[in-house]
């Protein structure tokens, strides 16, 4: 069963649990969310637990098998969880992000398209691109430098080479 339902802002709470429901707008001094969905979440603490939302705003998220989009926070800490853009001072997750800003970044087992921090540590990170002062721990970038430069060395030969051909084959004398 779904309930769509927004708690007014005069009438904030100071905990808020819900379970099983999606609403539009959250606003919490805490607030726990169980197999359910949010649009908007401030809170200044706030735990998912197998739920989703398209944006937190918190002093603390912690989430296990949740979905997001849009978070920013001073803490956040992901288990088995997804997001497409991650803003805190300081993370620490396992799982999949789009992009990731934060001050100090500790990654265990995670996929990041693209990671910018002061500092990373992690067990194990692959990402696309990375951007960190201080590295410390297994990170595999799929496209690092001498990746880039072979691979546009490669595409700048085999398009001059088609182009060579195309002009023997049907250029005009």
């Amino acid at each position: 069963m779904t309930e769509q339902y927004s708690v007014p802002e005069n009438d904030r709470p100071q905990v808020t649990n819900l379970a099983h429901v999606d609403v539009e707008n959250v606003k919490a001094e805490l607030v726990r969310m169980h197999q359910s969905s949010a649009q908007v979440i401030n809170a200044e603490d706030v735990e998912l637990s197998q739920s989703a939302a398209l944006e937190v705003n918190a002093a603390n998220v912690n989430t296990r098998q949740s979905a997001l989009v849009l978070v920013q926070a001073d803490e956040i800490t992901m288990q088995d969880s997804a997001a497409a853009a991650v803003r805190a001072e300081k993370i620490s997750m396992n799982g999949h992000a789009g992009a990731v800003v934060a001050g100090s970044v500790e990654f265990g087992n995670a996929y990041a398209g693209i990671v910018v921090s002061r500092e990373i540590r992690s067990e194990k990170i692959e990402s696309i691109i990375l951007l960190s002062n201080r590295v410390e721990g297994n990170v595999t970038t799929v496209i690092d430098t001498r990746g880039a430069l072979i691979a546009g060395l490669v595409g700048g030969l085999f398009a001059g080479i088609m182009l060579l051909l195309g002009r023997m084959l049907f250029g005009r004398k």
